[in-house]
């Protein structure tokens, strides 16, 4: 029901002109002349340890798996730079998976990349607390990752079970202290929270364990709960009751108080920073190619995927052909609300940017006049900033409905190398 809610308000906002439905694409005639500066995903799909919960694209590590999908980004790269020629990269993000478990190839990737194109920008990279040790910490630096985001997710051990962490609570502070010693540019934690059995004191109490890491960031996001993961299945059969709508909020509130009381602002729904550190953040690019089985390109006017399956993948590449699997077509009015969808996640967006973008757009500026009614926006100098609740609607919003077109899209990827079609 919500999300047929949600079709018709984004038909309602975007009219006729979109049509929301992914196709086999024609690698051959994707053309990326001209996306200068862009940024680059690199996803890295191998884990030692299968967290029930992540609903991202992988497979458990074996060490026979690295060479042939090392050897396909490699070959992914040559690809994208005959297509692409000579461009600035403005930030690479590595993501997984868990990109450390393939160390010593990430470096290989790296200099590769850093050949064939300017990177400008900093170098992102995910983590765990398992994978943390001198040996790796020194490693990523070396190589030149800038910043760095350790999945810590809770400082109990009874959740760190439920979630799958291969490491107990008094193993994060060893781990922190490590990566803190190497003066990255930025460190970021994530905390989950809305977990089955959490309470408020518990939420609080992890951020409190957050807060005395003394890292530049902090990310507190919900327990997603697809369909096909092992905490989607265990929900759809009864075995696992969430929080609720107000018991959440509650949960958000107390988070959103307590770091901002305590020095840090925020600066996205989910992210709170301190300091002069550059922000960490694994989404918020405006024009992203991406490497890797299902990793995803957006150009601007056109949103593809990489196929899902690592054996496609790297037959494909073996043949010199990118492993695009699936395409949509953007049109400006969608590129320019994907634009202000990002800018709310972020928390606030320039008022004459926006202008720009949405001139005599009555239907947009209607949607404005609803935040503001509303009190989840307010103005600040030259940009519309979110309020608290605002922040907490666009979170919720984000899980509930942004969420359920990933699910879509994943799910048939995952199980079909080369879906026929996706209707989103």
């Amino acid at each position: 029901m919500l999300f047929g809610v949600a079709k018709k308000f984004r038909s309602f906002l975007i009219e006729s002109n979109q049509d929301f439905t992914f196709i086999p694409a024609e690698s051959d005639k994707i053309k990326l002349k001209g996306i200068d500066p862009v940024d680059l995903y690199i996803h890295i799909p191998f884990c030692k340890s299968m967290c029930p919960y992540c609903p991202y694209n992988r497979v458990r590590y074996e060490k026979n798996l690295v060479k042939p999908y090392l050897t396909a980004i490699l070959k992914e790269i040559d690809l994208y730079k005959k297509k692409t020629g000579d461009i600035n990269i403005g930030s690479v993000y590595i993501g997984g998976g868990t990109p450390t478990n393939l160390i010593d190839e990430l470096g290989i990737i790296l200099v590769k990349i850093k050949g064939e194109f300017n990177v400008t920008g900093n170098i992102s990279l995910e983590t765990s607390v398992y994978d943390i040790n001198d040996s790796n910490v020194e490693k990523l630096k070396k190589m030149g990752v800038d910043q760095i985001s350790i999945g810590v997710q809770s400082f109990d051990d009874k959740f760190l079970q439920f979630l799958g962490r291969n490491y107990k609570a008094k193993d994060i502070v060893p781990a922190i202290e490590i990566v803190k010693a190497y003066n990255f540019k930025s460190v970021n934690v994530d905390i989950m929270f809305a977990l089955p059995g959490q309470n408020t004191d518990d939420v609080l109490s992890d951020i409190e364990g957050a807060l005395n890491l003394g890292v530049d960031q902090i990310t507190v996001y919900p327990l997603f709960t697809f369909p096909y993961t092992t905490v989607g299945k265990y929900k759809s059969i009864k075995k696992l009751k969430m929080p609720n709508l107000l018991i959440r909020r509650r949960m958000y509130y107390g988070i959103y108080e307590l770091l901002e009381k305590r020095g840090y602002k925020r600066v996205s729904v989910w992210g709170f920073k301190r300091g002069t550190a550059p922000e960490y953040s694994s989404v918020t690019r405006d024009r992203y190619i991406g490497f890797g089985a299902g990793a995803a390109t957006y150009t601007g006017n056109l949103f593809y995927f990489n196929t899902f399956s690592i054996a496609a993948y790297e037959d494909t590449l073996k043949k010199s052909k990118l492993p695009v699997s699936l395409a949509m077509p953007v049109s400006n009015k969608l590129s320019n609300f994907y634009w202000l969808y990002w800018r709310l996640y972020e928390g606030e967006f320039n008022i004459n940017e926006y202008k720009k973008r949405f001139i005599r757009d009555r239907k947009a500026d209607l949607f404005m006049k609803i935040f503001k009614r509303l009190g989840m926006i307010k103005r600040e100098g030259q940009f519309n900033s979110l309020t608290k609740r605002g922040a907490f609607w666009v979170h919720l919003m984000q899980n509930y409905f942004m969420l359920d077109y990933i699910n879509k899209v994943w799910t048939i990827s995952m199980k079909k190398a080369w879906p026929e079609k996706i209707d989103i």
